[in-house]
């Protein structure tokens, strides 16, 4: 069998067309939680930035750039982490730039498991994860997130594993929850201890809430010998549409990802490197503008939605719904759409996401709507 059939459903690109279907049927306007996609511009110097380069005549620009990324880019990520997070990367070995984390996590995954290899996966988690494991040939095995646990990860629950790759992803998506304090070292010494490797999945950092912070894995001891991490400006940027990020950490593995970015991708071009040098750099007011444009939507409908905790970071909600209420009938009788728990793996049936990236108005009124749909 082909790897193509392997692969499983793809589960956006299933919702998206059921969302599509639903708003061509006749009734009220349908609002639109099921999606992730930030309705947030980037900032002005960022924009600015890409359109300088877009409008240079230079041939180094519009040509091939370099395979490992621009050096001043590499610089501009370590002078980031070094401030947000105190970590020190090296430019040169830790940190390679990708087109897009949702790549970077099939090229770690393609790093680290051989045939066979067990890859351990959130669950709940991205629905995008397996995707990985199959083009590598290895086989999934849930890592358990438990509600009772604050959704951190149970290693209990997979002793007898010796995984190839552990996946984490916090503050997380789906369940919106961050890492506890003890979670990253528990990891490392997890994988530490089975020989493998963790990808550390940070793609909603700054973006949390009632004085919580997101932190990267490797301010854990002993991260740097077994970790790398996946960092996007996707959200925290609002620039899911670029297809940039990096993965930075482990040299080893490190530079496993940039020898197949060197088969498979010939880089990323010059003006969307500089365009996140430009974000890394520059004034960060924005990300503090955007984190709370999010934070006073999550009020809304956390004032609204029955039994909706408080979500401790992403822009999403994670809502177990109510007994008999399911996403097919928020969509059908209330025109509502969201994210089917199901699709983030076995934990989340019977639970719904919710995003916070849509409009304040689109927000309100589907706050509206869940609270008169979960009062039925």
């Amino acid at each position: 069998m082909s790897v193509v059939a392997r692969l499983p459903e793809q589960y956006f690109m299933r919702l998206l067309a059921t969302v599509a279907a639903a708003r061509e049927a006749p009734g009220e306007r349908l609002v639109d939680l099921g999606r992730g996609n930030p309705d947030l511009p980037p900032p002005a110097h960022v924009r600015e930035a890409l359109a300088a380069a877009a409008l240079e005549d230079s041939v180094p620009v519009h040509g091939y750039p370099p395979f490992s990324g621009h050096a001043s880019l590499r610089e501009a990520i370590a002078r980031r982490y070094a401030t947000d997070h105190g970590v020190t990367l090296d430019p040169e070995r830790e940190v390679a730039v990708v087109p897009g984390t949702k790549t970077g996590i099939m090229l770690v995954a393609l790093a680290c498991a051989d045939a066979g290899d067990a890859v351990l996966l959130p669950d709940p988690g991205y629905p995008d994860y397996p995707s990985g494991v199959v083009l590598a040939g290895a086989r999934a095995v849930a890592l358990p997130l438990e509600p009772s646990a604050a959704f951190q990860p149970d290693f209990d629950a997979v002793r007898a594993e010796r995984p190839a790759l552990t996946v984490l992803n916090y503050p997380s998506n789906p369940c919106a929850t961050c890492a506890r304090d003890d979670t990253f070292p528990a990891a490392v010494a997890f994988v530490a201890q089975r020989g493998g490797w963790l990808l550390h999945d940070l793609a909603y950092d700054h973006l949390t809430f009632g004085g919580l912070a997101a932190h990267s894995v490797l301010e854990a001891p002993g991260a740097r010998e077994v970790a790398v991490e996946l960092w996007s400006p996707s959200k925290v940027y609002g620039m899911a549409g670029w297809r940039i990020g990096f993965v930075v950490g482990n040299a080893t593995l490190v530079g496993r990802v940039q020898q197949l970015i060197d088969h498979v991708t010939a880089g990323v071009w010059t003006g969307l490197q500089r365009g996140l040098e430009a974000a890394l750099d520059g004034p960060q007011d924005g990300v503090e503008e955007r984190r709370a444009v999010y934070e006073r939507r999550r009020a809304v409908l956390v004032d609204a939605v029955p039994g909706l905790e408080a979500p401790e970071g992403t822009f999403y909600a994670w809502w177990r719904l109510p007994g008999g209420l399911t996403a097919e009938r928020l969509l059908d009788e209330h025109r509502v759409a969201v994210a089917p728990g199901e699709g983030f793996g076995a934990r989340g049936r019977g639970w719904a996401r919710l995003s916070l990236a849509i409009p304040d108005d689109d927000v309100a009124e589907a706050a509206r709507r869940l609270a008169y749909a979960a009062a039925r």
